[in-house]
């Protein structure tokens, strides 16, 4: 079946407010996450209907069908797997490569990713710490908690983030939060749920809830 880019992106959009919400999406989230009108996206949804890659029900939402969780499953793997191309073997700062990858996800080559994933020893997860899918479809679980769930007291390790904004990644490089970084808590403030933490054991911050929302830890 041949789509277009912008109906590839919509499937992705899809996908990943189903993984989020747990349940169908709505048009007015589809629109949000696409960065465009409601109308728009009615009329795309409808377009993907047509093409059976979605199940819409009015006042009920979006699913995918099969299939189209399959392609948006394929296209969330080849993203994720330039993603790790661009910061392992040319040198990007993961805050650089999104919008790259979003250009090469749209390459057609069954082949050239099958010598990718190969290439790169077959990562489970990406530069973000997001999991890529395997050539089935699957992911790779592992167990985590953002970093506003964890008591004071504990230690963990950054394995991911949730946020993708570049201006959100260089604000974890400058605090040198990273992925690998060891974290403890030191302090939750109630006033406004922000949390103090000391940071590979040397350096002590103040994150806001914001922040800490979006830093996924892996409890050690």
């Amino acid at each position: 079946m041949s789509l277009t880019s912008t109906e590839e992106n919509y499937l992705k959009a899809i996908f990943k407010i189903q993984e989020r919400e747990g349940g169908p999406a709505g048009t007015n989230h589809i629109a949000e996450e696409m960065e465009t009108s409601a109308a728009s996206a009615s009329d795309m949804i409808r377009k993907l209907s047509s093409k059976e890659l979605v199940d819409y029900e009015k006042y009920r939402g979006v699913q995918l069908s099969p299939e189209g969780r399959r392609l948006a499953t394929a296209l969330i793997r080849k993203h994720r797997l330039w993603e790790s191309f661009l910061v392992e073997k040319l040198n990007f700062n993961w805050d650089e490569i999104h919008d790259i990858a979003e250009e090469l996800e749209h390459i057609r080559s069954p082949k050239l990713i099958q010598r990718l994933d190969k290439y790169l020893g077959h990562p489970k997860f990406d530069p973000h710490g997001d999991p890529i899918p395997n050539s089935e479809g699957v992911f790779h679980e592992r167990q985590q908690k953002p970093l506003s769930k964890m008591a004071i007291g504990k230690t963990g390790v950054v394995v991911g983030v949730n946020e993708h904004s570049s201006s959100f990644l260089q604000f974890l490089d400058q605090h040198r939060l990273v992925l690998g970084s060891r974290v403890e808590v030191l302090q939750l403030f109630d006033f406004d749920e922000s949390v103090e933490v000391k940071i590979n054991d040397t350096q002590t911050k103040t994150l806001s809830k914001k922040v800490s929302e979006n830093i996924y830890v892996q409890i050690k």
